[in-house]
């Protein structure tokens, strides 16, 4: 029997990288996969590779900062699907690079937005819906710099911690609901956006800074995260769980 078999799963931001690869992990392992990405031609390209490949899988456009798009984005799987029983929170930026006292109040609310209000409003319809179904399982996608500083990206560093925090709370809350709640920090992971903005001596040198002397894959990040929305960690939860080469361990 698949991990998920029988299961209605959500993934933001699965349009490309670590999203991408989850949605392909929770389709392959039995479950019914909600694609969603502000991203249309991307979304529905993450479909087209999952029905590719036997899986199930439907793409709803939503922009995560929105608190309206995300309920609507529910509602939509539920009239779809009937249930929602598994939801991966990971869409998310970067902002631009400046040390606090120079960045820009515009730029802090839009990065504050999509990271921590979005991951808010998701878990806010989410876990609502959840609670008709039973139980469920929620997976926020953090990071590393929800343990440690990232200088010049005080925004991000700022959103990642409020993540952590978020998961931690909705976790307590609803234990006793049958609902757990999880985040996973990556750390650098080797996905198109890396690529995009830094040339091969620059990667080189982020590689560098886990003792294993590699970037990650969305693949491995992705597996973690099927562990966590499976029965495999039925006994987890409020957990915050580093995936990042030995990054953070010196």
């Amino acid at each position: 029997m698949s991990l998920l078999e029988n299961k209605v799963a959500f993934v933001s931001g699965a349009g490309s990288g670590i999203g991408r690869a989850v949605a392909e992990a929770y389709a392959r392992e039995g479950a019914k996969v909600i694609v969603s990405d502000i991203n249309v031609e991307h979304g529905q390209e993450t479909v087209k590779i999952i029905a590719a490949n036997g899986g199930e899988a439907f793409f709803i456009k939503g922009d995560s900062s929105s608190a309206s798009d995300n309920q609507r984005v529910v509602q939509e799987t539920v009239a779809k699907y009937g249930r929602l029983d598994i939801a991966c929170n990971n869409a998310g930026m970067g902002g631009p690079a400046k040390p606090t006292g120079e960045y820009d109040p515009e730029a802090w609310d839009r990065v504050i937005g999509l990271n921590l209000n979005g991951v808010f409003y998701a878990c806010r319809y989410q876990l609502e819906q959840m609670e008709k179904n039973g139980g469920g399982s929620i997976v926020n996608i953090a990071s590393i710099h929800g343990q440690v500083a990232a200088p010049l990206s005080s925004a991000y560093t700022a959103s990642k911690h409020g993540v952590v925090g978020l998961t931690k709370n909705i976790a307590a809350e609803y234990a006793q609901k049958n609902i757990r709640c999880n985040a996973v920090g990556p750390g650098y992971i080797e996905t198109a956006l890396l690529k995009d903005n830094l040339d091969s001596s620059a990667m080189e040198a982020v590689a560098a800074k886990s003792p294993m002397n590699r970037l990650g894959t969305s693949e491995e990040i992705a597996e973690l995260v099927l562990f966590l929305s499976s029965d495999k960690s039925s006994f987890t939860t409020g957990s915050y769980f580093i995936s990042d080469g030995g990054y953070t361990a010196i």
